[in-house]
């Protein structure tokens, strides 16, 4: 049988080593939040070609009209995105008529979002509320479906910090991905991240209810056998169904997708991934590191006691 458990502090590690370097981009850079949190306009135009306006010129223009925080991009189809605080309706037109009269030609607007500041920070509280409600109603729910088992509040606390950290996974990759490509946290984002912290449950429950069964048949075997074993009956489950079937479809929208959806299948797919990991390499083990105290070990305590 495979030996999975006796290798858990290199999961870990290995863990360590993909969330830490996007979460010290994240507290360098901070949070790249999208106008859907912060509030805000975004404003996208096309320029006639050879009559476009530099990133100085757009500023400038946005400051005439009392706006002096404007971000400007040019996206890979040639259109340009304007970030920048709220826009009135009556703001917008006077910098589109000022853009039409700096370049002489139409100004093609090919969308206009403005989220206020209010609804802005709602979102994100919503948000946070949504994330601590399910992780209580998932201690609760898996200590009352596993009450029949020895200790089984620690598999609720374990799915936890198992969901914990898919989220500080999908966090590191989304710092990543503000570093080098310009990502942002938007109401996609959010849809993504709550689909994980879904996904993440769901399949502990799977392993740990296997663990469950298991306990009541092989009563005999030690701990760590019994959830090594339990793991081991369903690796195929995990392989079939997330790698085979979810994982490749969600490829498949990243490479071919376009790229309005292309960070939302990237963090949809790693946070998935995570998930599945963290059922067999982060999860189970910590319930065999409880199980047999070994922080009692760590530094050589033990051994000098």
């Amino acid at each position: 049988m495979i030996d999975i458990l006796s290798k858990r502090y290199l999961y870990f590690l290995f863990s360590l080593f993909v969330i830490v370097p996007g979460l010290i981009l994240l507290a360098v850079d901070g949070l790249p939040l999208s106008i859907d949190f912060t509030g805000g306009s975004l404003f996208e135009v096309t320029f006639a070609e050879g009559k476009g306006l530099d990133t100085e010129s757009i500023i400038s223009i946005y400051e005439e009209a009392g706006i002096d925080d404007a971000q400007v991009t040019t996206t890979e189809t040639g259109s340009v995105q304007i970030r920048s605080s709220f826009l009135t309706n009556e703001a917008r037109d006077e910098i589109l008529t000022a853009m039409q009269e700096a370049t002489g030609e139409p100004v093609t607007v090919i969308s206009f979002d403005s989220v206020g500041p209010t609804i802005g920070a709602q979102v994100a509280s919503r948000a946070a509320l949504a994330v601590g409600v399910a992780a209580l109603g998932v201690v609760i729910y898996i200590t009352l479906a596993f009450r029949k088992v020895q200790n089984a509040f620690r598999y609720g606390v374990c799915a936890i910090i198992a969901m914990v950290h898919d989220v500080a996974v999908v966090f590191s990759i989304a710092g990543i991905g503000a570093r080098y490509f310009d990502w942002q946290m938007d109401a996609l984002f959010l849809t993504a991240l709550l689909t994980v912290i879904g996904f993440s449950v769901q399949d502990k429950v799977v392993v740990f209810d296997r663990i469950r069964e298991n306990a009541n048949l092989l009563r005999r075997l030690e701990y760590e056998t019994l959830v090594n074993h339990s793991i081991v009956q369903t690796l195929q489950r995990s392989i079939n169904t997330q790698l085979m079937t979810v994982e490749f479809l969600l490829l498949s929208l990243a490479l071919f997708g376009g790229i309005t959806l292309q960070e939302f299948a990237v963090i949809l797919l790693v946070g998935l991934l995570s998930g599945t990991y963290s059922s067999i390499f982060v999860a189970a083990p910590i319930l065999v590191l409880w199980e047999k105290r070994e922080w009692t070990t760590w530094f050589g305590r033990g051994a000098n006691a």
